[in-house]
């Protein structure tokens, strides 16, 4: 059983849209294009087109880069255990990108403890997550 994030899913899309406004507002300042990767989570054998495609209209509309697109086919379980996962987190430490923009919540995890931990591994590498759908959608 999971812990319970004080506040839940409100308090959860403030904290990752105030990472995501801090993450803009010093790229900006350094005058430095916003580069992202695009991701999702899928169970095995599902097709990503979809759920990938909701992450194109984010990056288009938000006039950012697209430099990574991917995803997981290994289900629902630990973010820092899917290989595309740590690919990005790889790209965030190198600096070849600066955010990772998928669908929804539950293309991190479905539980509030696991995607609030990945939210702060985010922002230790001055990274964001920026969704498609809110913190509350599939």
């Amino acid at each position: 059983m999971q812990p319970r994030v004080q506040g839940g899913a409100a308090e959860l899309r403030a904290r990752r849209e105030a990472d995501l406004q801090r993450a803009l507002a010093r790229l900006a300042d350094t005058g430095t294009a916003v580069r992202v990767a695009r991701y999702s989570l899928v169970g095995p054998r599902q097709d990503p087109a979809d759920r990938l495609a909701e992450t194109q209209a984010v990056v288009h509309r938000r006039r950012w880069t697209d430099s990574i697109t991917t995803f997981d086919d290994t289900g629902v379980g630990d973010p820092a255990l899917r290989p595309q996962m740590a690919r990005l987190f790889a790209a965030l430490d190198a600096g070849e990108i600066h955010g990772i923009v998928a669908v929804s919540q539950v293309d991190i995890s479905p539980f509030p403890t696991v995607y609030a931990h990945t939210l702060d591994a985010l922002r230790a590498r001055r990274g964001f997550l920026a969704l498609a759908r809110s913190e509350t959608s599939i």
